[in-house]
């Protein structure tokens, strides 16, 4: 079995942390419906803290015998987005995802290509930005016995240089994760672990520290409960007294509802607190 790509070492731990957490937004809808010929339609809308409403619309269409999916996207941003995958079509164990972007308004255009090859033991990914630069970017991660260790690089064609490095190291099994990473060209140091207490329990915890700063090491703790097969909990705090709860439920099938709020420890009198509504229809 390959190994997590580089940028989930932590991702445990980090979805933990970050995912379901509603507060970001004070409102968001998403609509998922499939047609009879086999294209996945999404249609997203957000609006933010600040009252400005972003969204997308995206039809998805996959051919398992070849390996073939194409998806294109239309955003309010006015952004024209297209991506091609090609799944163990090109070789055993290889994706290739062409992406392209195309804003009407600018005559801007965009042009990536994405590779990732996965074996036993390995899992390489190769990231090309065609029309910027161009530039890339590679990451690499082996696995053995649950131990990860990773790497990545970025590097600037025109200019011959390498633009970023980062390293990974972490553990990962069943039950738990626990991982180190060093980023922002070895600047950024972050230590995360992640426990499943049982079926209905989970918690995890994140500290970071920013070398290039004089701040203070940031520290983030978090769980997440099981009230029952279609409803959890969730709440985190960090050390700089920020506070946020989530709720969850699956109110029939197709239908999710999730409710969050985040409140300042330390200003509990201001208007720093946030709250927010999700509403995911699948169909």
């Amino acid at each position: 079995m390959a190994p997590v790509p580089f940028s989930d070492i932590a991702k445990p731990a980090n979805d933990l942390l970050s995912k379901d957490f509603y507060h970001t937004a004070s409102a968001n809808l998403e609509v998922k419906s499939k047609a009879p010929n086999g294209v996945q339609f999404t249609v997203k809308g957000k609006s933010d803290q600040a009252g400005a409403i972003a969204g997308s619309i995206e039809a998805k269409y996959t051919d398992k015998p070849t390996g073939l999916t194409l998806t294109q996207a239309w955003t309010t941003f006015n952004a024209l987005d297209t991506k091609i995958e090609l799944d163990n079509t090109l070789a055993n164990g290889l994706k290739a995802e062409i992406l392209t972007q195309f804003l009407p308004a600018s005559k801007s255009k965009g042009a990536k290509l994405n590779l990732h090859f996965k074996q036993p033991l390995f899992h390489a990914r190769a990231f090309f930005d065609l029309l910027k630069g161009p530039s890339f970017t590679g990451d690499t991660v082996v696995g053995h016995d649950g131990f990860l260790a990773g790497a990545e690089v970025g590097y600037d064609v025109n200019g011959g240089r390498i633009t970023r490095y980062s390293a990974a190291v972490g553990y990962s099994v069943s039950e738990y994760t626990a991982a180190i990473t060093a980023t922002n060209n070895l600047s950024l140091f972050s230590a995360s672990y992640y426990h499943r207490v049982n079926p209905l329990v989970e918690a995890g915890a994140k500290a970071s520290w920013d070398s290039k700063s004089s701040g203070q090491p940031s520290l983030e703790i978090a769980t997440k409960y099981k009230l029952d097969s279609l409803t959890f909990v969730k709440a985190k705090i960090n050390n700089a007294g920020i506070a946020a709860l989530a709720y969850n439920q699956v109110l029939r099938p197709g239908v999710t509802l999730g409710l969050g709020a985040s409140i300042d420890t330390q200003k509990l009198n201001e208007a720093a607190h946030k709250v927010g509504l999700s509403f995911t229809l699948e169909g």
